[in-house]
């Protein structure tokens, strides 16, 4: 099976004001996600804030992981940068420290075009031979892959996976269909945007890329692997204690409830980095309350 298949969890990076890692948190993070046996873990995603930190940070963050994780489980390490330059030496410093695989989204501040997106890749492709993930996040980078772009990067060979957002339509078996027409077989379609992943999983999506995994990997492992199985009245039963999460996450955004559950069960008291406030007393009561169904406070 493919180390892009199944539960991946994405902690925070907890850093102080200046974007210093606090590496001690990290590995007390990442301990849980091994010891909970999900598929892999996603370190500097998006809620691992890895653009608000620097290169020599990043890697500080991967060799801590690499050496709290010690190939117990699959290590994705995120290695978007502006530059296609930097991005290249992010890639080669993950397989420098002992990571498992790459994921990338097309960071810019200037639109950019399909075949920018395709140099990129091709080049950030070519600086390893570890497997790369394609991250399609058009919420955050404003630039959404066309089925024809994905089928032209599928055909590199260390690009093996792609991360979709939820389709507008919620059609998961139509958009799977849509895009295993054009990809190798053996090619990874996961999701992100937990609130749709289980119904994402249940339509055959080979993984799901989870933020909540990252804070509560046990009960969201749980939830996913009823999803795989094709159990839907199960899953829609389990899923109905992740729904007031899963309002709080649209509402605030996941990075910042995310923040409050690891503050709320002592894992760490850093913050989001500024200027991404943390979330007041009466948000934080209402993540609380939807805490209490999994018995973790």
């Amino acid at each position: 099976m493919s180390l892009f298949n199944g539960l991946s969890a994405f902690p925070i990076t907890p850093a102080n004001e200046a974007g210093m890692v606090d590496t001690n948190a990290l590995k007390g993070l990442l301990e849980r996600l091994v010891h909970a046996r999900v598929q892999s873990i996603g370190l500097l995603g998006s809620t691992g804030t890895y653009a608000f930190l620097s290169r020599s940070e990043r890697k500080r963050a991967v060799e801590a992981a690499v050496t709290q994780v010690a190939g117990r489980t699959p290590l994705i390490v995120g290695v978007a940068a502006l530059r296609t330059s930097e991005a290249i030496r992010l890639a080669k410093d993950a397989k420098e420290t002992g990571a498992d695989a790459l994921l990338m989204a097309p960071m810019s501040y200037t639109p950019l075009m399909d075949e920018e997106v395709y140099q990129h890749y091709l080049a950030v492709a070519a600086a390893t031979d570890l497997p790369l993930c394609i991250y399609n996040n058009p919420g955050t980078t404003n630039f959404k892959f066309s089925y024809k772009l994905i089928e032209r990067l599928a055909k590199i060979e260390t690009i093996q996976a792609i991360k979709m957002p939820l389709p507008a339509d919620g059609d998961f078996k139509l958009e799977l269909a849509t895009l295993r027409e054009n990809v190798p077989r053996d090619f990874s379609i996961g999701y992100s945007g937990d609130w749709g992943c289980p119904r994402a999983m249940l339509a055959g999506a080979d993984s799901w890329y989870s933020v909540v995994a990252g804070i509560l990997p046990e009960a969201t492992l749980n939830l996913a692997d009823i999803a795989a199985s094709g159990n839907e009245k199960k899953m829609t039963e389990i899923e109905a204690i992740f729904k007031p999460l899963w309002v709080l996450f649209q509402e605030f955004g996941s990075l910042r409830v995310t923040y409050t559950i690891a503050n709320l069960l002592l894992l760490t008291d850093a913050k989001p980095p500024l200027p991404i406030l943390p979330l007041g007393k009466t948000e934080q009561d209402h993540i609380a309350a939807a805490l209490e169904a999994f018995n973790v406070l």
